[in-house]
């Protein structure tokens, strides 16, 4: 069946990095687009970045802009979301998560997403 399965994140200063992976099985994730999403105590889930590896398009909201990157690597079917700069304000679990069919386009919004890992936190904290 599809799963989704995060890892990398942790507890970081202000101004460090992180790289969550995010390793997908059961399809062949290529096809799909692939999002990040996070949530914060108390707050709704926010999508985060989306790449859509057909039309090449990538997508970030823009509080995450120019320091948060996503990328993905098809031969491991796995997506990445490269976090440099981090705030007390990423803190946050952290999920990926896929459209339900191929071909389809990136959306900011959650219930667009059909699977999702089980989310890694993030605490960026001094």
């Amino acid at each position: 069946q599809v799963q989704l399965v995060e890892s990398g994140g942790g507890l970081v200063q202000p101004g460090g990095s992180l790289r969550l992976s995010c390793v997908a099985s059961g399809f062949t994730s290529r096809f799909y687009v692939i999002a990040w999403f996070r949530q914060a105590p108390g707050k709704e889930r926010e999508g985060v970045a989306c790449a859509n590896n057909i039309d090449g398009q990538i997508y970030y909201v823009d509080s995450v802009k120019g320091r948060l990157t996503i990328s993905r690597d098809n031969a491991k079917n796995t997506a990445y979301l490269q976090m440099n700069s981090l705030k007390p304000e990423d803190t946050a679990v952290y999920y990926c998560a896929a459209r339900a069919r191929p071909y389809l386009s990136c959306s900011g919004h959650s219930d667009a997403y059909a699977y999702w890992g089980q989310g890694t936190q993030v605490t960026v904290s001094s």
